[in-house]
């Protein structure tokens, strides 16, 4: 086995720098625009200049600002830095945060695995729909879920040794939920997914963050932190139509399905339902499923959910994968690199006359949440019905981080 590893890990990262080699190639034959980071560097310039923060528009679709001052204040850098240059260290972070992801979801899900599977993990990732979207856009996707994912899988509880000896290490936990809720409003959903798992702490920590990132955006933008929290917030229709296939979220499904731009009361009634129902299977399933069944009720609660803000099927891959259903793994990892949504008719006003067959494809992401929220019900229900003194197998992590790593070394066998 040892005279295999470095066989195994040169093959590996010969596999990632053809995945990534392909990736460069294919965006430089596209001229890949990476309109969000267009709209950031604009965000940023406009706090560097003075001028008004959700009063200009970028690039040949007319985007705005949509993010809170706070993240306006983030990107300030960006202004700074040349167009070409910065299209490169988005590319490139995104890739290297990537890595960040899979490992964290490794953590996630209990496992350890070896260096040659994480490199091939990432150079498959990197053509996920929503990975690539994100790195096609240049988008903080995965920023956000990284940061997100490493606040609240963090152990708690055990101090730490030598420099960081009779430290907790879960010290600050749930702040990170609340800065990035302070760059994209959306991560405020974890607040209630920490407050129905009895985590108040983490819940008051994350609203502490939240607030500060809020805070600082008054101080220095308040003219742009009163228009953004009074207006611009409730304005969904600034960021985009809610009924194209772009838009994954549930309201986007509603309304492709009844061929209507304003679902309306149907998509209200449907958001809080689902909303309920992720919120009682987070309450009550095991820590992996149960902050998985948080994201995914996230994404499909919000108005709109673009493609690339599916970032968390990674995470979600690699927890089916450690309780030992590959199948579904592939299925899963299939389905959102499949990019069906882009292949039914879309142009102008087609997506809301798609027929009924077309419709899974176009809101492939909607339904595989609304799985996700159905596998990890069935799963706690099941384990409340087998009582307290149930075995916890491979199927079944512990929501401890002890008992995940109790149960990584079957796991992390298993993919071995």
């Amino acid at each position: 086995m040892t005279e295999r590893s470095p066989r195994a890990n040169a093959g590996a990262l010969l596999v990632l720098s053809l995945s990534l080699a392909a990736l460069a190639a294919l965006c430089a034959a596209l001229h890949i625009p990476m309109a969000d980071a267009l709209v950031y560097r604009a965000e940023g310039a406009a706090v560097a200049h003075g001028t008004s923060l959700y009063g200009f528009t970028v690039t040949s679709w007319h985007l705005p600002a949509t993010y809170p001052p706070f993240a306006a204040l983030v990107f300030v850098p960006s202004a700074f830095v040349p167009l070409p240059l910065l299209k490169v260290a988005f590319c490139v972070g995104n890739a290297a945060l990537l890595a960040v992801l899979v490992l964290l979801s490794c953590r996630l899900a209990g496992i350890r695995p070896r260096r040659h599977h994480a490199l091939v993990a990432v150079a498959l990732g990197l053509w996920l729909e929503p990975v690539f979207q994100t790195l096609l856009f240049g988008q903080v996707n995965i920023a956000l879920a990284c940061l997100v994912l490493w606040d609240l899988s963090r152990p708690t509880g055990a101090p730490g040794k030598g420099f960081g000896k009779g430290f907790d290490r879960g010290f600050g936990k749930g702040f990170g939920v609340g800065i990035a809720a302070g760059v994209k409003i959306t991560p405020l959903f974890f607040v209630l997914y920490l407050l129905v798992r009895g985590r108040r702490r983490e819940a008051v920590t994350a609203l502490a963050g939240f607030g500060a990132t809020v805070l600082i955006g008054a101080l220095v933008l308040p003219r742009a932190s009163v228009e953004f929290f009074t207006r611009r917030l409730f304005e969904t229709g600034r960021v985009g139509k809610a009924w194209i296939v772009d838009n994954q979220s549930l309201q986007g499904l509603t309304a492709r399905l009844l061929h209507t731009a304003e679902p309306g009361a149907v998509w209200a009634v449907g958001a809080v339902a689902v909303g309920a129902a992720g919120l009682w299977v987070a309450r009550r399933a095991d820590e992996p499923r149960a902050l998985l069944a948080a994201a995914f009720t996230a994404l499909l609660i919000s108005p709109i959910s673009w493609s690339h803000h599916w970032v968390w099927c990674v995470p979600l891959i690699a927890v089916l994968w450690a309780e030992g259903r590959t199948r579904t793994a592939v299925v899963v990892a299939l389905v959102f690199t499949a990019r069906s949504l882009w292949l039914v008719p879309h142009a102008g006003d087609l997506d809301l006359q798609l027929p009924l067959w077309q419709q899974p494809l176009a809101s492939p992401y909607a339904l595989a949440g609304l799985a996700v929220l159905g596998w990890a019900g069935w799963a706690a229900r099941r384990s409340v019905a087998a009582g307290p003194n149930a075995p916890c197998g491979a199927g079944q992590l512990s929501a401890s981080p002890v008992g995940r790593l109790s149960a990584s070394s079957s796991s992390a066998s298993m993919i071995r």
